[in-house]
């Protein structure tokens, strides 16, 4: 029976063109133990040698990794380049603030000088969003799975199309998360990565200026904080600034912990995706329980790993680039 299966399976892909996508199960912990065993410590001193000097690099880690996983997986299409005859991932409008590809570059970089053509962009990136939260703990805050293998297609459409939005509300979120086989669970758990960044005015403008259409200083989101929005309103001063920015958690910025949570039961959660989770009784019975820093990390690096296996390429699917920005020619 094992033998027609795996024939089945051969003429599936061979002849019908059929996808088998790659399984959780491809991904381990030391992937590269044996092919290139100083791989995590080199990403790891890189990362550190970064941090230090520009605490926020790890806000626009994370926020890299997110991106990149909601748009054909986990497989590093994010930091391809656009070309004259195709617009990538990075230059569309979600991507927009999106940074931290130089520090990926340099960790390419020293990778691929100690073991060439094998270490992927995808786990680099897995890993930088790991090291660069974990670095003021002093230690790993979850442990990362590799073996992903990067991406051959970047479309600055598919990026539009897929990553949730900052506007979204719940239902919109969920149905988002779901796509890619998130739970609510993991919307609300991941949505506390909001507790370090920043948030430009544009993404949230309308909460504090034209909220229902009335264009004016009073005409403001009701869910939100009227203090807090009357700050918001005196940082951003117009409904069109988008150079401006503020910090997403208002008290710790730059502190992993679980103070996003705290923010949003008193209604200062930044953007309306952030609004939205009280507004469904689960996820607000979540919120509750993410208060607590210990049941926040907890959750975190469960919900980190799963999202980190979306779609992932493995085996010989894909490919090992050369240069993170360019694909193999």
């Amino acid at each position: 029976m094992r033998h027609y299966f795996v024939l089945a399976l051969i003429w599936c892909v061979l002849f019908l063109g059929c996808n088998v996508e790659a399984q959780a199960g491809d991904l381990k912990v030391g992937f590269y133990k044996k092919s290139c065993p100083q791989a995590e410590q080199i990403v790891s001193k890189v990362i550190a040698q970064n941090v230090a000097s520009n605490p926020e690099l790890a806000a626009k880690l994370i926020r890299l990794f997110f991106h990149d996983c909601f748009v054909r997986g986990c497989d590093a299409s994010l930091l391809i380049d656009s070309t004259a005859n195709n617009t990538a991932e990075k230059d569309a409008g979600p991507n927009a603030t999106v940074g931290g590809y130089e520090v990926i570059d340099a960790i390419k970089a020293a990778v691929e000088e100690a073991c060439p053509g094998i270490v992927s962009c995808a786990d680099i990136v897995a890993l930088a969003a790991r090291d660069s939260v974990s670095f003021p703990f002093d230690k790993p805050l979850w442990e990362v799975q590799t073996g992903r293998r990067d991406g051959t297609v970047s479309i600055a459409t598919e990026a539009r199309t897929n990553i949730p939005a900052p506007s979204f509300n719940y239902s919109t979120l969920v149905s988002s998360f779901a796509s890619k086989s998130l739970g609510v669970q993991d919307l609300v758990v991941l949505s506390g990565a909001h507790t370090i960044g920043i948030g430009h005015c544009n993404s949230f403008s309308k909460r504090i200026f034209n909220f229902t259409g009335q264009n004016n200083a009073n005409d403001i989101d009701p869910s939100l904080d009227l203090t807090y929005a009357r700050f918001l309103q005196r940082t951003c001063q117009n409904l069109s600034n988008n150079v401006t920015s503020v910090p997403m958690d208002p008290t710790t910025s730059t502190t992993f912990d679980s103070h996003y949570y705290t923010n949003l039961k008193q209604h200062k959660g930044l953007f309306t995706s952030d609004a939205a989770l009280l507004t469904n009784g689960r996820a607000s019975n979540l919120v509750d329980k993410l208060v607590d820093d210990g049941n926040f990390l907890n959750a975190f690096k469960n919900s980190i790993k799963r999202m980190g296996a979306i779609q992932v390429l493995t085996g010989t699917a894909g490919e090992i680039r050369k240069n993170c920005r360019v694909i193999n020619s």
